[in-house]
């Protein structure tokens, strides 16, 4: 079990740059209003009403604020999924992104870990009500089970298939929710957890945790209704280390790979990891879910074991790979942009979309999540798997 009294008090939330309760407050509010992470897709009513709630920086105390909330819309789903499907699964996905917060960025007390169990609850409750539904997948690997999520489009068979893998603080069910976008290119989507984080089977991230990834790769050429020779992976924030790497480790079986702001090499030295702790640009507790993903005891902990994931130490960088799309801002606080420039300098010609202007993954105001999505990744992924 990690303890995260070695870094931080345990009751406490710690917001990246200091702030004061107030100032989280409004933080919180200005995402929500911008529709920012990790808190795109909450109303500002809700917001409010959670917000209004609380008086610390209790991790307790928010994580029950953002449950009771949440509740509501459970509640009120229930009843509507015969008489009113669409409206039921409205509440269901309202109830899914409050508890998802709530327990955000990694449960770290039994609050927390109560709003996990609620969001997948929530979720599935929500992609059952799809059209088409969400599939769970369940795969056995080394004595438990991935667990995954697949949706399919209408059409041909078999169908065009993007791997997304989410990132240090979402979860399958973010990069799921938005499988719509997907399907109306008629591309299916797989969702999973990052190793070490959701429902993976690996508790803590080790260096050679691609191995599950590589286990649903298997999975994937055994579905008749899934077109195995046609597969990008996607990574996003901490995940397009796993995208970079399998573009290498798994170069035979995929078209291409979506490396969205993911750590290469900088990342992992300790003077980046130690300054990256204090970035307001992450909204609290930055330093528990890396210690919680790698399984790390205390901070020398965390920085040793980070040190094993860098892939130019791994001596992976100048091996032939497949292709790969490299995005990211050179702003951003969390993923140092000189990771790219690492990729860029060794092995194959890649491809890059850079935003002078953009922080974490690109984003900024001229450039939002949606617009990159749309512009810069869909159009690439489309030409990877041949459909333009």
């Amino acid at each position: 079990m990690i303890n995260h009294q070695l870094c931080h008090p345990a009751t406490d939330l710690v917001p990246g740059g200091g702030r004061t309760l107030d100032q989280l407050k409004q933080e919180v509010l200005r995402r929500v209003e911008n529709n920012l992470p990790p808190l795109g897709g909450i109303g500002t009513e809700d917001a409010r009403a959670a917000l209004a709630a609380i008086d610390s920086l209790s991790r307790e105390q928010w994580a029950l604020a953002w449950s009771t909330v949440a509740e509501q819309h459970f509640t009120q789903a229930a009843p509507l999924e015969a008489s009113a499907p669409e409206r039921a699964r409205e509440h269901y996905w309202h109830a899914w992104r409050l508890h998802h917060f709530a327990r955000w960025p990694v449960e770290n007390s039994p609050a927390k870990l109560r709003a996990k169990n609620r969001a997948l609850e929530s979720y599935c409750s929500y992609g059952r009500l799809l059209e088409p539904p969400l599939e769970i997948v369940r795969i056995p690997f080394e004595g438990r089970q991935i667990i995954a999520y697949l949706r399919l489009p209408a059409g041909a068979r078999p169908a065009p298939l993007v791997f997304g893998i989410a990132g240090l603080d979402s979860r399958k069910e973010d990069v799921a929710a938005h499988s719509d976008r997907y399907l109306q290119h008629g591309i299916g989507l797989l969702a999973v957890d990052l190793p070490g984080t959701g429902e993976t089977p690996i508790e803590a991230a080790e260096a050679d945790s691609d191995r599950m990834f590589s286990a649903l790769l298997d999975y994937l050429a055994t579905r008749p209704d899934v077109d195995a020779g046609r597969v990008v992976v996607q990574g996003r924030s901490w995940s397009g280390y796993w995208a970079a790497k399998l573009a290498y480790t798994e170069r035979v079986r995929l078209r291409g790979t979506v490396v969205h702001g993911g750590p290469i090499h900088t990342y992992f030295q300790p003077h980046w990891l130690r300054a990256s702790l204090a970035t307001g640009e992450y909204l609290y507790d930055y330093w528990q879910a890396k210690a919680s993903m790698f399984g790390a005891n205390g901070l020398e902990d965390m920085l040793e074991r980070a040190r094993r994931f860098s892939l130019l130490d791994l001596g992976l960088l100048d091996q032939p790979s497949a292709p790969m799309l490299l995005v990211n801002g050179t702003r951003d606080s969390q993923i140092p942009i000189a990771d790219i420039h690492v990729l860029l300098e060794h092995g194959d010609a890649k491809e890059a979309w850079v935003n002078p202007q953009g922080g974490h993954m690109g984003r900024s105001p001229q450039w939002p999540a949606a617009a990159i999505s749309e512009r810069v990744l869909m159009p690439w992924i489309a030409r990877r798997l041949e459909l333009s």
